[in-house]
């Protein structure tokens, strides 16, 4: 019991409260009916004692309470306040929320393709627009005086990153900047950086999360824990989680024992007794479906659940697949709110367009309290998911892992299906980062006691290294930053190359870079030392052993020289082979994964070689698309014909073939076995080595054979220390590479960028041309493409539908790897113009490797993408959503996303092009592609 408090002590206490009161968080605080967590008061005491601040909390624990705060002392001081997110599905969900706080007078929004009362003192926005506007010198600045970046950690995406960077270094230093990270394992580095060149930042680091998560794992009917927690040695409850036992015994069992049932003979010799027993092990553990698993997680009252599967159809088929089991999880009640809602929200579709959209399916699953979220549908339908999820009325949202990147969609459960997602390339284990990013979904704070996640029992899994996945918190923020052409551009036009250079050299990139130089410089140190002691060891009495040594890497060097230049030749001969492929050619892969009888569809040959000029070319060579005998479509590459290939026979591909339709493949495969199938794979002549012939290698053995060293008896011990020595020194020169090459490496980039771009004209050493400023206008990855398409006049005289399909070509890019015939394009003037935008894609590619540009390294301009050449041109012609849908086979999200940025694109043409057939044909093709689906917005 606590003594009362002196006079002294009350009146101390009543000044403190006299302070607190009069601050602007006191009648902040009043507008929330919960009490702030301490580091959410810390950060705003900060702000409001004028510092910028980096605050790293996990999903759901109330970072954007700073943000907001934010925005509260601008509209108390009198200042403007930029809210920023990285999606526009999160700018519209924040641009509510403020709405609802502070009146649609106060609030603006600004994205890509919606501006609603931009001059508001509060605007949310995409980070792209702010940047844009800071190249810009936009007047809305005036009176700037907080910033808030939400979902910082943005910046380590390959893609996008960088435009975070650069709002961050080009702010103007009276801007307080406030930046809301999820949990990673290096925010005193960054906050170090914000701290050099944003000034005085306070970091503010939370790992406690507000609602507490559970971890399960699910097999068969019984939900096993995780962790179990150990006692501390008093029988306190403060001692160490481990994994549980009960889950490590049923790994083992299920790793151990065999496939039951297969084996016959063993099946005739057990046991009945023991067959039984294996009977009831086999049907306890299994991996339950996705209805069961819904089923389960209602019966124990853990809904609202989202279940993250890695894949779209993935998501679409687990709806299905609980529609069909009968589930229902809404009442009559809730059911007629949904379909309410449902009607409200998607009243600006066209009628004629709703059934393309299957929204009756939609809608029978959202009226169940079942749907499904991910970047391929309408997002209209996911904004309306994601509302209807938040309100109770969906109740189980199956989706994949694009929902977990900021949305404000927390559940009572995190359901993950499986451990492994397929990154585009190949199938990859989940990071402990995105285990932490997927899980912390989990748990709704003033809803939920507990959090629970659940992952899924599979064969071969291994709970301790799930356990490890759910223990690490190591999520390391890595920049992406890399400078552009527009980035140079505006910046020699705001500061001129040399303060442009020192700016660069201010960002994280270079700063994390130059951070990693001081470890390897002690390595290197290290090397040194060590070399001095293998030098000792490798001298010879009889004479200079370095020399004797030298002469044995040379011989080495050269055998592996001409084994190289061997293996290239063939290469090459293969290549030739190739190039003579035609379209029926029956050939035998030699090698490979898909090795064996395979028809040619289309030899896959460098475009426009016939023209005279070298178009759509695959950098690794001819890359045939065939059938194989096992009716599979794919495209090869060279490495599959390590020898040179020739037809064995001819075949007619019929007319009707479509590759896509597996009946079409398994007719011709057959036909392919019935007609080729006795031909037996040419077995290649070995040729005689060349390194038998080469004089230099005679002359390299003659003279170690005359060395004195040669005849040392301790000859192979010095050797062996000479072997040392030389791997230790061509390591320590790979290390001292590795410095230089960290040292000032986004200057010398920028310095290749302004390099080229002084060769074609944009600068004119600390000036920008009239080029330059057109290319300043122009933003994306092939911004530079876009100038010179402009700048010769290859898209003049096309009409608005001809232009948008050449456009689209700067933006669009498949979503899979080219396994498919080559894309449908728009004929006449439109396709002459597609084909010299490649023609000036490779001129430029060109231009980079001469300047040492590395599209690898994410500087540069990738290969314009004509696979939306066809879908644009039709839908900006006025055709009808279901048949344009149904000539591309594209999910209407990815087609509404990709008109989306081409309506974005074709805006800038217009505003950098000058005045005139281009500029009109730009603004025309915005109209007609802004109809329907692609203009219905649910704000503004």
């Amino acid at each position: 019991m606590t003594d009362e408090l002196s006079p002294a002590e009350r009146y101390a206490a009543s000044r403190f409260r006299a302070a607190e009161q009069a601050t602007a968080l006191a009648p902040f605080r009043e507008m929330y009916d919960f009490d702030l967590d301490p580091f959410q008061i810390e950060a705003c005491q900060a702000l409001e004692g004028g510092k910028g601040v980096l605050v790293a909390a996990p999903t759901g624990s109330g970072k954007t309470i700073v943000g907001e705060f934010a925005v509260h002392l601008a509209l108390t001081q009198g200042r403007k306040c930029f809210y920023t997110t990285p999606i526009k599905a999160l700018s519209n969900q924040k641009y509510t929320d403020l709405v609802k706080r502070y009146g649609a007078d106060q609030v603006g929004l600004l994205t890509g393709d919606n501006s609603v009362n931009s001059e508001a003192p509060v605007v949310v926005m995409t980070t792209e627009v702010l940047r844009n506007m800071l190249y810009a010198g936009s007047r809305s600045l005036l009176g700037l005086g907080y910033v808030v970046m939400d979902e910082v950690h943005y910046l380590s995406d390959r893609f996008r990153g960088a435009v975070w960077e650069e709002v961050i270094i080009h702010l103007p230093e009276s801007v307080t900047l406030v930046s809301l990270s999820a949990t990673v394992s290096n925010a005193e580095e960054f906050g170090d950086w914000l701290d050099t060149v944003r000034g005085d930042t306070e970091v503010i680091v939370s790992e406690h999360r507000p609602v507490p998560l559970w971890q399960h794992v699910l097999a068969g009917r019984r939900m096993y824990d995780l962790f179990e927690e150990k006692s501390g040695r008093d029988g306190d409850q403060g001692g160490r989680r481990e994994v549980n036992p009960d889950l490590v015994r049923l790994a083992r069992m299920e790793n151990s024992r065999p496939s039951f049932g297969r084996d016959k003979r063993r099946g005739r010799n057990m046991r009945e007794a023991d067959r039984e027993r294996e009977r009831r092990q086999r049907t306890r553990i299994w991996t339950p479906g996705r209805p069961e698993v819904i089923d389960r997680l209602d019966a124990e009252g853990l809904l609202p659940a989202i279940t993250f599967i890695f894949s779209r159809a993935g998501c679409e088929a687990a709806v299905q697949q609980c529609l069909h089991a009968g589930l229902r999880l809404n009442d009559d009640a809730a059911r007629s709110k949904v379909r309410a809602i449902v009607e409200e929200r998607t009243a600006g579709i066209p009628d004629e367009d709703l059934h393309v959209l299957g929204y009756f399916e939609w809608l029978e699953g959202l009226e169940r309290g079942i749907a499904a979220h991910h970047a391929g549908m309408l997002p209209t339908f996911k904004e309306v998911v994601e509302e209807l999820f938040v309100r109770g009325l969906v109740k189980a949202v199956f989706a994949t892992e694009t929902l977990a990147l900021g949305i404000n969609m927390p559940a009572r459960s995190v359901v993950l299906e499986k451990l492994v997602k397929w990154n585009g390339e190949q199938h990859v284990d989940i990071t402990p980062g995105e285990y932490t990013q997927l899980t912390g979904r989990a748990g709704r704070r003033g809803i939920d006691v507990e959090g629970h996640a659940v992952v899924l029992w599979q064969r071969t899994m291994d709970p301790v290294a799930l356990a490890g996945l759910a223990g690490t918190r190591t999520y390391p923020l890595r920049s992406s930053f890399k400078p552009s052409y527009n980035m140079a551009v505006n910046l020699v036009s705001q500061f001129g190359r040399h303060r442009s250079r020192e700016l660069l050299e201010t960002s994280f990139a270079q700063f994390q870079a130059d951070k990693a130089v001081v470890g390897i410089s002690r390595q290197v140190q290290r090397n040194e030392e060590g070399l001095e002691g293998y030098r000792a060891s490798m001298t010879c009495h009889l004479g200079d052993f370095d020399e004797y040594a030298r002469l044995r890497r040379e011989l080495k060097d050269r055998e592996t020289e001409l084994a190289r230049q061997g293996v290239a030749q063939r290469r090459a001969a293969a290549a030739v082979a190739l190039e003579k492929l035609r379209p029926g050619d029956v050939i035998h892969v030699p090698t490979g994964k898909f090795a064996g009888l395979a028809l040619v569809l289309d030899p896959g040959l460098p475009a426009g070689r016939v023209g005279g000029h070298r178009g759509m070319e695959y950098h690794d060579g001819p890359r045939p698309l065939v059938l194989t005998a096992e009716r599979q479509v794919k495209r090869l590459a060279s490495i599959d014909f390590p020898i040179p290939v020739e037809p064995l026979d001819r075949m007619r591909i019929p007319k009707s073939f479509n590759p896509r339709s597996p009946q079409s493949r398994r007719d011709l495969a057959s036909a392919l076995r019935t007609k080729a199938g006795h031909h037996d794979a040419r077995r290649h002549r070995k040729e005689r080595s060349p390194a038998a012939d080469d004089t230099e290698i005679s002359r390299l053995r003659a003279a170690i054979r005359a060395h004195p060293c040669h005849g040392c008896s301790d000859r192979e011990d010095h050797a062996r220390w000479g072997e040392r020595y030389h791997r230790l020194l061509r390591d320590t020169r790979q290390l001292e590479r590795r410095i230089e090459g960290r040292t000032n490496t986004i200057a010398r980039t920028f310095d290749r960028i302004c390099s080229l771009l002084s060769e074609l004209g944009y600068l004119r050493a600390d000036q920008v041309t009239d080029e330059g400023r057109r290319l300043a206008r122009l933003y994306g990855e092939l911004d530079l493409l876009a100038s010179e398409c402009l700048r010769e006049g290859i898209w003049e005289g096309l009409g608005p539908a001809e232009l948008a399909g050449c456009a689209s070509a700067l933006v669009y890019e498949a979503r899979t790897a080219d396994d498919a015939l080559p894309p449908k394009l728009p004929t006449g003037r439109a396709k002459d113009a597609l084909g010299e935008m490649v023609r000036i894609w490779g001129r430029l590619d060109a231009l980079e490797e001469e300047h040492k540009i590395n599209q690898a390294e994410g500087v540069g301009q990738r290969e314009p993408d004509l696979g939306f050449a066809w879908a644009a041109y039709r839908w900006a012609s006025g055709h009808g959503l279901d048949e344009v849908l149904r000539e591309i086979d594209m999910p209407a999200g990815d087609f509404v996303r990709w008109n989306k940025q081409l309506i974005d694109v074709l805006g800038q043409i217009a505003a950098a092009a000058p005045e005139g057939t281009v500029a009109r044909s730009a603004r025309r093709a915005v109209d007609g592609l802004l109809r329907g689906v692609v203009a219905y917005s649910s704000v503004g």
